[in-house]
């Protein structure tokens, strides 16, 4: 059974579960180039054709250059979804220059004359100059650099605005999971109205929705890796270690009724929600190749969700609005983000 794919602009396809690249940044173990290059021939021979990078992934846009330069057949059937991410400390000074320069360094390392998608991020939303920087990446996309623009981490309100400036978006990248529903409050209507797609990650919480955690106590600080830390907080919004025991106890259960594991149950609730394009896997290695069979095969039914229902019912958070607690970085989760990540690489 191949991966299904989800139309996200006339013409363009993605895999319904992308490949996320975040792991192979650094901050969850050491990294092997020529492993990780192997990997990536396998899942686009799998049917997962579409990778989710960014340009302050250290050395991630290069090593799926890499994977471009050494497998070109599998390469043609590649998506590559990368991110355009100024610096916090150059919001006040984000021109032409600086812009094209991202996007030229992706170009360069990718090995490609045009970016497939450009999910664009700005830090800080009492800064002004978004709207104008997403103008210059228009422009951009006019001269065929890029095919197309989405943005990664916004709220409802701010991408009402951009979308009422006329930016041509086809997709926007936000958190969401059965721990994180802040998508439905408002941004799902939106995306449903203006014919975007979500694309979503953290749908397995950096793997703490996973068999492993289940029936484990608390974990606590140092936590084995940066995703431990961010979504461990996320948790704790959602309603605190003994709810999430709950609701892991409850995929497992859905999870033997039909044969696959709680983590696949997971990822298949989100890419069934409304509105959802695409799931981003944070797959490190070819051994994760058969939950994306058993995830494309299964099929929730009103059984399942009402074990469901009344746990999430009883969340309690995560609060406002997408990514609005992560924006405040005097907050729990604005304290762990690095906000200057292409100083020194542009």
């Amino acid at each position: 059974m191949s991966i299904s794919t989800t139309e996200l602009a006339p013409g363009y396809r993605a895999s319904r579960l992308i490949k996320g690249c975040w792991q192979l940044a650094g901050g969850h173990g050491e990294v092997d180039q020529v492993q990780a290059v192997l990997d990536m021939a396998a899942f686009v021979e799998a049917g997962l054709t579409t990778f989710d990078c960014a340009d302050h992934y250290i050395n991630v846009e290069a090593l799926i250059g890499r994977f471009r330069s050494e497998h070109p057949a599998l390469a043609a059937r590649l998506q590559v979804h990368t991110k355009c991410v100024p610096d916090y400390d150059r919001l006040t000074s984000c021109d032409r220059t600086y812009l094209t320069g991202i996007i030229d360094r992706s170009l360069e390392r990718l090995g490609v004359e045009q970016l497939d998608l450009v999910q664009f991020h700005w830090w800080n939303l009492a800064q002004p100059g978004c709207i104008e920087a997403l103008g210059i990446l228009s422009d951009l996309k006019r001269e065929g650099k890029i095919a197309h623009l989405g943005l990664t981490n916004f709220n409802t309100k701010l991408t009402r605005e951009i979308l009422d400036a006329g930016i041509p978006l086809i997709s926007t990248q936000v958190q969401y999971s059965l721990l994180d529903s802040r998508p439905e409050k408002e941004l799902i209507a939106l995306c449903q109205e203006r014919g975007l797609q979500v694309l979503c990650y953290g749908t397995l919480a950096g793997g703490l929705l996973s068999e492993s955690w289940l029936g484990q106590p608390e974990p606590t600080e140092p936590l084995a890796n940066r995703s431990h830390t961010k979504y461990k907080l996320i948790i704790e919004d959602f309603g605190g270690w003994d709810l999430f025991q709950e609701l892991l106890n409850a995929l497992q259960a859905i999870g033997t009724r039909h044969g696959v594991g709680l983590g696949d149950v997971a990822t298949r609730w989100v890419i069934d929600q409304d509105q959802v394009g695409c799931a981003i896997m944070g797959f490190t290695s070819t051994r994760h190749l058969p939950a994306t069979q058993r995830i494309e095969a299964l099929r929730l039914d009103a059984q399942d969700n009402a074990l469901l229902t009344p746990i999430l019912a009883r969340r309690t958070g995560p609060a406002g609005d997408c990514y609005d607690i992560e924006r405040d970085k005097e907050g729990r989760h604005g304290r762990i983000m690095r906000y200057n990540q292409n100083v020194g690489r542009h």
